[in-house]
């Protein structure tokens, strides 16, 4: 079993009278990939935002080998990759693609097989604002993978893409992490999830409702009483929900 990158501990969040996030915990391993599950509004984007340092939250803590990670150190472990956005959007997706290897200090060894690997060496002269939504969530992807943070936090890493192309990019996800890097990944289709990723963390209401592999939360949701036996990661979801 992989040691934990980071761990996170009784992690809430409210917007007023709204319960966003409550005391959400669950720990991150080196070189996996994770898949953060559960439905639109479930907190998905509210928990990446609070990991990533873009909302506070109001309790709870990170640790990375038992030490606290204020927001000085996040930064240096975790990078952000939202789902919906146009950085620098008149700006070429070329030149996108160089400022954030400059600015992050990413690998610039790496940039030639990323943009062959997402198919954007067609793309690069174009404004980022121009692209259509699958090819602005391969450049994001690129800005992402291009970074040299141990950890990626990528939001909807899918949503825009065909089968094709949503297989290449997993097929590229896997490639990162085999060579040591972590990538967390928040899907709300729990099919592609199941297809992508080793680990989940359920995420509904606000609340994580288990964590583990396929076959741990299948023992998860029979020790709960469920019924069983279940035939996918949605009838686990389920059962867990």
């Amino acid at each position: 079993m992989t040691s934990p990158l980071f761990e996170v501990e009784g992690l809430s969040k409210r917007f007023g009278e709204i319960a966003a996030l409550s005391d959400v915990s669950f720990r991150v391993r080196a070189g996996e990939v994770l898949g953060l599950i559960g439905p639109n509004g479930a907190g998905k984007s509210t928990l990446f935002e609070c990991l990533a340092g873009v909302l506070p939250f109001d309790r709870g803590v990170m640790r990375a080998h038992g030490a606290a990670l204020g927001a000085r150190e996040r930064p240096r472990l975790l990078f952000y990759v939202p789902d919906g956005i146009a950085p620098w959007g008149e700006q070429s997706l070329g030149w996108v693609l160089d400022y954030a290897v400059g600015f992050f200090g990413g690998a610039r060894a790496l940039r030639e097989e990323v943009v062959g690997r997402l198919d954007l060496a067609a793309l690069l002269a174009r404004p980022v604002a121009a692209l259509s939504k699958g090819q602005r969530k391969r450049a994001l992807l690129a800005v992402g993978l291009l970074t040299p943070q141990p950890s990626l936090l990528i939001d909807e890493p899918f949503d825009g893409l065909d089968l094709r192309q949503a297989r290449d990019v997993a097929a590229l996800l896997r490639a990162h992490a085999a060579r040591g890097r972590t990538l967390f990944l928040s899907i709300h289709q729990i099919a592609d999830a199941a297809r992508y990723c080793d680990r989940f963390v359920l995420l509904s209401n606000g609340r994580v409702t288990g964590e583990g592999t396929v076959a741990e939360l299948c023992a998860m949701a029979a020790a709960r009483g469920g019924a069983g036996p279940y035939a996918n990661l949605e009838e686990v979801f389920l059962a867990l929900t």
